[in-house]
């Protein structure tokens, strides 16, 4: 059965800093290329980052780029998103989906085929 589950969200004071896991059971998490997205309280899902599988090119949101870092250790099946410089509008629930796309972009959730339940991240005086 494949699936993807996450972990490592948590209550975090503005400035600081998280990693997130996405683990893979059931199939080989590199020949998938692999997204983060994020959904905030009454608010649409947001992609905001992915690592593509082959060549591992990476993408991020504007609104992340320079705080966040994607990336994979195919030995432990597992994708990481590394999150500095937290900020408020960081806080949702983060999830992790697989696409078999080669360059999935962040835009359209519908390509992502396999998704996991989600981690909790708020940011938080």
């Amino acid at each position: 059965q494949l699936r993807l589950v996450e972990s490592g969200g948590a209550l975090v004071q503005p400035g600081g800093s998280l990693r997130l896991s996405c683990a893979a059971s059931g199939f080989t998490l590199n020949s998938y290329t692999i997204g983060w997205f994020r959904q905030a309280p009454g608010k649409e899902r947001e992609g905001v980052s992915r690592v593509s599988t082959i060549d591992s090119s990476t993408l991020y949101a504007d609104s992340v780029k320079g705080r966040f870092t994607i990336s994979r250790d195919n030995t432990k099946n597992t994708v990481y998103l590394r999150m500095n410089s937290l900020k408020p509008e960081d806080t949702g629930v983060y999830y992790c989906a697989a696409s078999a796309r080669l360059y999935a972009g962040l835009q359209n959730r519908e390509e992502y085929t396999y998704w996991g339940q989600g981690t909790q991240v708020t940011v938080s005086s």
